[in-house]
């Protein structure tokens, strides 16, 4: 129940964004990176675990790798904040429905790891999907392959960094959160922040940012512990089905023919994808083990 929880959050996240369409998406984004630091350390600082973002941080590796990753989920962040607000919900959910393929392919093609057919299928699909709305529309859908690239290499580093998820991102929030906090003073002293300069709601949602990301994180990596993996694998569409309807029904964008057929094929990757990794899981059944870092962010 909790990992569903997590991702009803992540797939409800444009009704927090959307009332903050006024304010530029990098402040938003730099509230919510510098809120969330502040949130994940006073809890690792009540449960006595601020040990474990120390140890990360002083160790010279993986310092670098932390400061790479935190740099990748804050591009992130941002290209999704952009695409809710611009009106563009519907690509930000693509964006999550291929990560799991553009994943397969970065371990293709920067770990040397080898498909089956199938997945070897589901990729050709999802290739043919991108293709086609590209083809159609004249320009790439780069607000879904940035969310996807970026989110995938993220992924693909913190693989090897050997931290857990609320301490990995309590130190990567704290490597970038000075820059944050001199962007946004910066911009208070010039007049253009809209923390304090707006409306009382507005300032409240920006501090939530730090609640809205850091919950669904700690909810996941809760759950994820306690139901096998395949199985989070399967309930983690649930937040970019959830973009997707809003998109349609709330928001009203256009959900046209040439979509349709895009998402189609993305879609019947997907289902491929999924159905050749039940079946193999259901011939060698793993063991429940802990999420891996690199996987407790992976809806945004």
């Amino acid at each position: 129940m909790a990992v569903v929880c997590a991702f009803l959050i992540w797939g409800l996240l444009p009704l927090y964004l959307k009332p903050m369409s006024s304010v530029p998406a990098l402040q938003i984004m730099s509230h919510r990176l510098l809120w969330c630091c502040a949130f994940v350390m006073s809890w690792l600082a009540w449960r006595g675990q601020l040990g474990n973002v120390r140890a990360a941080l002083s160790d010279r590796a993986t310092l670098l790798r932390l400061f790479l990753t935190a740099l990748l989920i804050s591009c992130n962040w941002i290209v999704y904040v952009w695409g809710v607000n611009s009106g563009h919900v519907l690509e930000t959910s693509l964006g999550y429905f291929i990560n799991p393929l553009v994943n397969v392919l970065l371990g293709v093609l920067l770990l040397k790891e080898r498909l089956n057919r199938p997945q070897w299928t589901a990729v050709a699909f999802a290739f043919l999907g991108v293709a086609w709305l590209t083809f159609q529309t004249g320009k790439l859908p780069w607000i879904a392959l940035s969310l996807a690239l970026s989110f995938g290499l993220y992924g693909l580093i913190r693989k090897v960094v050997k931290v857990d998820a609320i301490a990995g991102l309590g130190a990567e929030t704290l490597l970038i959160a000075p820059f944050a906090a001199i962007y946004l003073a910066w911009l208070e002293i010039a007049g253009a922040g809209a923390f304090g300069n707006t409306t009382l709601t507005i300032d409240i949602m920006l501090f939530a940012g730090g609640l809205v990301t850091a919950i669904p994180l700690a909810l996941f990596a809760f759950g994820a512990r306690l139901i096998p993996y395949s199985t989070v694998g399967l309930i983690q569409y649930i937040g970019p089905t959830m973009q997707l309807f809003l998109g349609i029904f709330l928001y009203h964008e256009p959900f046209t023919q040439t979509r349709a057929i895009g998402f189609a094929m993305i879609w019947m990757a997907l289902v491929i994808y999924a159905g050749d990794g039940l079946i193999r899981a259901r011939r060698k059944p793993v063991p429940v083990a802990p999420p891996q870092a690199d996987d407790a962010l992976s809806v945004k």
